[in-house]
């Protein structure tokens, strides 16, 4: 198949297959003798793979790992569950960083009690460096 019916298949841009085969996270595609790129079943497959590491939050770095870890079948699982274990803290982390700042905006709209620009608590909450 060619590249806009990988495209098309996976949701994935054509720009973004021929980066990941240019930096060897999809492995290089046979030519037809047109010279198109020609993908097979295993570069969907490969794709897929990465696209939904990807959604999950993993870095490029990340999914690397993971890929070659999953041409090793026979392996204990150990290291890929290290990795999902960090990407759930990284998760969490940002989980709590977003409720903080949910608060936040939450008491600075609260705190807005004035009709004019001027008097506005939010626009000088704004101009504090610090939240109260």
């Amino acid at each position: 198949m060619r590249i806009g019916q990988l495209a098309k298949a996976t949701g994935t841009k054509a720009e973004t297959i021929r980066y990941y085969e240019r930096e060897g996270i999809l492995p290089a595609a046979d030519r037809t003798d047109s010279n198109y790129r020609d993908y097979s079943d295993d570069h969907i497959a490969k794709l897929t793979f990465v696209r939904r590491a990807r959604q999950l939050g993993f870095s490029m770095a990340q999914v690397r790992q993971l890929l070659a870890l999953s041409d090793h079948e026979d392996k204990p699982c150990e290291q890929v569950d290290q990795l999902v274990q960090l990407q759930l803290g990284e998760v969490d982390h940002k989980i709590a960083d977003l409720t903080l700042l949910r608060d936040e905006l939450g008491q600075v709209l609260r705190s807005c009690n004035g009709e004019r620009i001027s008097d506005c608590s939010i626009v000088e909450s704004l101009n504090r460096t610090k939240p109260r």
